[in-house]
């Protein structure tokens, strides 16, 4: 039996959710799904990977996280050209000159507790081996020199996917994988308003909540939790999951319980539930991995209980809504029913149309998506007969 969090743990959790990832939230608008996933990871100890184009706060979300819990932060863009230097810092010239081989890792990756890489599949083969043993093991190693680090989290980002084998391992040690993307229209007033705020706020002005000792506390809180009553939906789960070709091995399995009992201490509780299995659904290697994975997880989360201690993210569905994907169809209808389609513009309509076809099949319902799988079915032989 797994012994109830103390008073002074409640509260902790609760200023870590209250003073930290809420003020994040105000902050910057349209990123709470970012946001609740830095916040698991953090917890959880594991590294997050973002998708997403330039210029959607990726870095700032990382920098403004690590100065509400006063810790060090790295941050770097990548490029096919980066040097270990650049990440670890330079040889000490002092001690080579005694023959020793020291790296100077002043105000460099070794010593952050924080670590954004921007752009991390540019990663190269010179700095490959390292990165990996500081996302798989939190130890920075170079010749003889061998150090534990300080790294509570790291942060990847890009634009794209892997596309072969070496960055695919590197890609491996980001457990969880999320999306983002400029916000939605009707939001943009309010990062208009949210993101001035933030220019013209000194990053002074941001309050500590906590410290970075306070997360290693709450870090140590987990490997109390209670994992009898999720474990046989979890094997379930993961056995259907393999079974629709997702790949999970079984060290991603074992690792990913370190962020469902991240997700019930995040809610208050030791005892890990079925509904913290929500952090599966960002699993996925490919984009069209997304919707599978949603479904199959949502299917379970439908015969989950939730009540006030059930984790915000739980209760939000991923799963295609027949709504929005009529709304693309009529969108893409009406920019096959114009003026005419030049080749570069038929190219974007049929890739759309692909993507399309791969939601609809995971709506639940089988006579609305019956009725999309036969409108995009016309709108297919439409737009083979323009050419």
């Amino acid at each position: 039996m797994t012994a109830p969090l103390t008073d002074h743990d409640r509260e902790q959790v609760r200023r870590f959710n209250d003073d930290v990832l809420q003020s994040l939230k105000t902050a910057f608008v349209g990123k709470d799904d970012v946001i609740d996933l830095l916040g698991i990871c953090l917890i959880g100890g594991e590294n997050l990977f973002i998708l997403g184009p330039p210029g959607t706060a990726k870095s700032a979300l990382v920098q403004s996280l690590a100065r509400r819990l006063d810790g060090r932060v790295f941050d770097y863009l990548l490029t096919r050209f980066t040097e270990p230097n650049e990440l670890f810092g330079p040889f000490d010239i002092r001690k080579l000159r005694d023959g020793e081989l020291v790296t100077n890792t002043e105000g460099m990756l070794p010593e952050a507790a924080f670590v954004f890489l921007d752009e991390l599949l540019n990663a190269n083969s010179a700095i490959l081996n390292s990165l990996l043993m500081v996302l798989n093991e939190r130890v920075f190693r170079r010749g003889r020199e061998t150090r534990k680090l300080p790294t509570l989290m790291v942060v990847g980002a890009s634009n794209g996917l892997p596309e072969d084998d070496a960055l695919g391992a590197l890609f491996d040690r980001f457990l969880l994988r999320v999306r983002c993307d400029n916000v939605a229209q009707e939001q943009l007033s309010d990062v208009l308003s949210a993101g001035w705020r933030l220019d013209t706020a000194s990053s002074a002005h941001t309050s500590v909540a906590m410290s970075v000792e306070d997360i290693l506390a709450l870090q140590s809180l987990i490997y109390q939790a209670d994992f009898s009553q999720v474990r046989p939906v979890y094997l379930e789960l993961v056995h259907r999951l393999r079974h629709a070709g997702i790949a999970i091995s079984d060290r991603r399995a074992v690792k990913l319980q370190r962020l469902q009992a991240a997700s019930a201490l995040l809610c208050g509780r030791l005892t890990v539930l079925p509904s913290d299995l929500w952090i599966l659904r960002h699993i996925w290697d490919t984009e069209e991995q997304q919707d599978v994975i949603a479904a199959i997880v949502q299917e379970t989360l439908d015969r989950t209980e939730f009540d006030e201690q059930t984790h915000p993210r739980a209760m939000q569905t991923d799963v295609p809504h027949a709504e929005s994907l009529a709304a693309d169809l009529d969108r893409l209808e009406r920019r096959i029913d114009g003026n005419g389609l030049d080749a570069t513009s038929r190219v974007y309509v049929k890739d759309q149309l692909g993507v399309l076809r791969g939601r609809v099949q995971w709506i639940p319902d089988e006579q609305p998506r019956t009725f999309l799988e036969q409108r995009l079915e016309q709108l297919w032989n439409r737009l083979e007969q323009a050419e």
